[in-house]
């Protein structure tokens, strides 16, 4: 007599298969979020120096500008570069 395969499946397979399709769908998505921030150019913004530029901007323009602490950029030092190997 030959044995056929059950109609259920025991509820541990069940609970391992469903964790298997999670841990994928978890390295699907992350691997995705990956791909779409290398994607993302990092913005490069011009600095306001002049004040009255700000005065002059439209509403729609004001709500892009960013305040940010640029001393610590201007004071950092230059990065010291290794020497070429001879």
């Amino acid at each position: 007599m030959i044995q056929d395969k059950a109609l259920r499946s025991s509820w541990a397979r069940k609970l391992r298969e469903r964790q298997e399709r999670k841990l994928v769908r978890d390295l699907a998505r992350q691997l995705q979020e990956g791909k779409q921030r290398e994607k993302e150019p990092f913005p490069t913004l011009p600095q306001i120096r002049n004040p009255l530029k700000v005065k002059r901007a439209k509403k729609k323009q004001l709500r892009r500008v960013e305040k940010r602490d640029t001393l610590a950029l201007l004071q950092k030092a230059p990065v010291p570069r290794k020497a070429a190997k001879e």
